[in-house]
């Protein structure tokens, strides 16, 4: 059974987060063009379950399943799309998961969504700081059921992507004019 845990930020998430980059970079080389920290552990300040979520952008995600066997070498569980068409999904750690690695073809909306999403925590302090308070009260009050922490977390957390998908355009299309 998994415990649901929400801890204060570690300053060892960013340096876990590249210690496994090193490894996926190993097994995927040139497939890879960028990998980005994601997730609430990539927000320095933010209360989260301890898991780093890792997302590297690939060439052509058709490629990724031929290096299952070599993520399962590093203790990843390939978990196919599971549940989003265009995704391959890795768990590490069992039911005591240390890491997630969501991978996604250059292009996707997903990785708009995902680094719009921490982007907007990191430069919105009250939002984050009550995310994280919302999160930890879930936690608390539901500390052995995921699901019941999940769909709560998930209702706040798509009000936020919509707010953090709309500044998130808007400074992309401010920094585009003021490069003109």
């Amino acid at each position: 059974m998994r415990k649901v845990e929400v801890c204060s930020y570690n300053e060892k998430w960013p340096l876990m987060f590249a210690e496994e980059v090193k490894k996926i970079k190993l097994i995927y080389g040139n497939e890879i063009i960028d990998i980005h920290h994601i997730g609430s552990t990539s927000v320095p300040g933010l209360k989260a379950k301890p898991i780093i979520d890792i997302m590297p952008i690939v060439k052509d995600i058709e490629h990724v399943d031929k290096y299952n066997q070599d993520m399962k070498n590093i203790g990843y569980e390939p978990k196919g799309e599971n549940g989003i068409p265009k995704r391959r999904y890795f768990q590490k750690g069992g039911d005591v998961r240390s890491h997630h690695v969501h991978i996604y073809q250059v292009r996707s909306y997903e990785i708009k969504r995902h680094l719009a999403f921490r982007d907007y925590l990191r430069k919105h302090q009250d939002v984050m700081n009550s995310y994280g308070e919302w999160k930890e009260k879930l936690a608390q009050q539901f500390p052995c059921d995921i699901e019941s922490y999940i769909t709560g977390k998930d209702r706040l957390a798509k009000e936020l992507e919509v707010k953090a998908l709309n500044w998130y355009n808007k400074i992309r299309k401010n920094s585009v004019n003021t490069s003109q």
